[in-house]
């Protein structure tokens, strides 16, 4: 495992600099490849939008996140999928793009709730800072887009399924790092080849 100093991955995420997120991957999957890996995952979505731009020099094959979520998505009959996540995340096309490449439809929060949503994860959540009210805002939005047809959520953060599950959403969710998880763990108990990415 290696980790990036968060500090200069958020100072990246705010200038938009992906090949600069792009770097720090490489980095570590050099790292990671010198320590004997044979396949690289990352359990952060947002970091997926930089994955295009380094994954033909990197040393080892990565999983794709979002695939995983979108092959669950497939599986269990899901036609249209409400998106969580940090602005970074919701804003972009990791989502859309693997959905749509399904036939999936997907909504993404407004803009007010997109920036609280952002909010929580940032000030809070990832600072283990877990407020009632917070939970009740992320229900609120939930069911805000059951009622305009969404099926099920996409928990696109590694926090979020720290207050949100299938016991307090109104939709079934898609626990993204749960997907990766297991997606890793069937990789692993299947050979891997230097030149599969």
């Amino acid at each position: 495992m290696h980790s990036p100093s968060f500090a200069k991955y958020r100072e990246l995420l705010e200038r938009a600099d992906w090949p600069g997120v792009g770097a720090l991957m490489l980095d570590s999957a050099n790292r990671l490849a010198r320590m004997g890996c044979d396949f690289l995952i990352s359990p952060d979505n947002t970091i997926h939008q930089a994955l295009p731009l380094i994954k033909a020099q990197s040393p080892l094959p990565w999983l794709d996140m979002p695939e995983a979520v979108a092959d669950e998505a497939v599986q269990r009959g899901f036609r249209r999928l409400a998106i969580l996540g940090t602005r970074w995340l919701v804003t972009s096309d990791v989502y859309p793009d693997r959905l749509a490449r399904r036939g999936i439809e997907y909504q993404r929060p407004n803009a007010d709730e997109r920036e609280e949503i952002h909010r929580i994860i940032m000030r809070e959540l990832v600072n283990a800072v877990f407020r009632s009210e917070s939970v009740a805002y992320f229900r609120q939005v939930i069911e805000r887009m059951k009622r305009d047809g969404c099926d099920a959520v996409v928990l696109g953060c590694t926090e979020i399924p720290l207050v949100i599950d299938d016991t307090n959403s109104a939709l079934p969710v898609l626990d993204s790092t749960r997907l990766l998880a297991r997606a890793a763990l069937q990789r692993g108990a299947a050979p891997v080849t230097r030149t599969d990415r």
